[in-house]
């Protein structure tokens, strides 16, 4: 089956009241529209557009960095979700074959879902995604003849008896390209909000004796985000669906409500999430790891067998090969630790290689950033740095090679050898007594 998408994403989305377009804003660490663009690759289509309208620039710009071939239109006016869908008539108009009318700010519908939806296209002309709605409130109805969808009756327009009806539109359509063009034409703004309704098409599709249907879907798939409190909904809910995959995946995590996924995490199995850990976009934990508590992971990749934390941050570019150890408080960026390497307590380790089977003492710090450019620091196999060493890149530390605590090392350290890099210690006899009992004098006497 060719595919297109149709992204409805013009809204401003006042009631966010923010400068960034509603679309834009994130849920699980990525902005809506990436949600709703990702769901729909699912699909594998031939064509996705994109309908911008409030901060065009920065939509296209989020849009072609997830699919560069993604093809943006611009709505001017907003005169309904007919109107939106229908500036994509010109770009499909050399199309033959289905077309899914999806929403940028609706970041929790499921690929399965949409798949469904264009199943039953092989009986009925015209699809829709409908809800059973706890409180169906002001959303528009879905009104049914058994398999049979009638019509779709907005709020403001639905008599008493339509309100009473719980199957509720989502607004997700699927039609054939030109049949969906084609009843879009006959549409008018004769309603109560004097705008173009996509959902007038049923009415057009049903007048003229052609089957349209409506599948289920839960409910939170069809939330869309129109304010703060919103989104802060559809994040509890994007976080409950990823915990209870996570389990259900035979990942062990003692304390699931207190993990905080992305959009894009990738966790293997009977790999341990301890509690309060935030995965930040880009992150995978292969089989059998273990992250404790309280870490904060994002770009990052963890072989089998690692443990980090507690507390322990991965930035970007953090590359952790199988069994290796990162402590407490310690962080990694743009970083390779070969399989076995431990920093176990309290140092920072960026722009760096460290070797297999290297340990790094507590207090470590890879003085990387000369305040222009970054540098790079490299440690071989089996090395062993002092606690409190202090390595100024560039630099390189060799295999089996040692620093003596408390060591400021700025020139390579070869093979085997042991660097000492800190002065001689002096001891002053009687000093600290006379320096205090001064100190306390100068003191006594300011008071005074």
């Amino acid at each position: 089956m060719n595919i297109a998408l149709i992204i409805l994403a013009a809204g401003k989305g006042t009631r966010m009241q923010s400068e960034l377009p509603k679309v834009l804003h994130k849920v699980a660490g990525a902005p809506m529209l990436i949600h709703a663009m990702r769901a729909g690759r699912a699909l594998e289509p031939k064509r996705t557009i994109i309908v911008a309208g409030h901060g065009f620039e920065a939509v296209s710009a989020t849009a072609r960095a997830e699919d560069p071939e993604v093809e943006i239109v611009r709505q001017e006016t907003q005169l309904g979700t007919g109107h939106a869908v229908d500036q994509a008539r010109a770009a499909l108009d050399d199309f033959d074959g289905t077309v899914i009318v999806l929403y940028g700010d609706c970041p929790l519908i499921q690929p399965r879902t949409l798949e469904e939806l264009t199943a039953t296209l092989s009986t009925a002309a015209v699809s829709v995604l409908g809800f059973e709605a706890e409180n169906p409130a002001r959303y528009g109805r879905l009104i049914t003849d058994g398999d049979r969808l009638k019509r779709i009756v907005e709020f403001k327009d639905a008599t008493p008896a339509e309100r009473a009806v719980r199957l509720c539109n989502s607004g997700v359509m699927a039609a054939s390209a030109e049949l969906l063009f084609d009843l879009l034409s006959e549409i008018d703004a004769n309603n109560a909000s004097g705008e173009l309704y996509l959902t007038d098409v049923i009415g057009k599709a049903v007048g003229r004796g052609l089957s349209c249907t409506a599948i289920r879907c839960a409910e939170r798939e069809t939330l869309g985000v129109n304010s703060r409190v919103e989104l802060m909904q559809a994040e509890k809910e994007f976080q409950t669906l990823r915990r209870a995959e996570a389990l259900e995946d035979g990942i062990s995590m003692p304390a699931p409500e207190t993990v905080h996924f992305s959009y894009d995490t990738v966790i293997g199995r009977d790999a341990i999430i301890e509690q309060n850990v935030v995965f930040g976009p880009g992150v995978t934990v292969e089989s059998g790891a273990q992250i404790r508590a309280f870490s904060h992971l994002e770009g990052a990749h963890v072989a089998r067998g690692c443990v980090v934390g507690p507390y322990a941050r991965l930035r970007p570019g953090a590359e952790l090969a199988e069994d290796v150890k990162i402590g407490n408080f310690v962080e990694i960026k743009a970083s390779t630790l070969d399989e076995g390497a431990k920093v176990n307590h309290l140092s920072y380790i960026g722009d760096a290689h460290i070797g297999a089977r290297a340990n790094i003492g507590a207090g470590t710090i890879t003085c990387n950033y000369d305040g222009v450019m970054k540098h790079r620091t490299s440690i071989g196999e089996a090395a062993f740095i002092g606690s409190n060493t202090m390595l100024v890149a560039p630099i390189t530390v060799g295999q089996d090679a040692m620093t003596a605590s408390g060591s400021v090392i700025t020139r390579d350290v070869p093979a085997g050898d042991l660097a000492i890099a800190r002065s001689k210690q002096d001891n002053k006899a009687g000093f600290s007594v006379k320096l205090m009992n001064k100190l306390r004098a100068l003191k006594a006497a300011k008071q005074n």
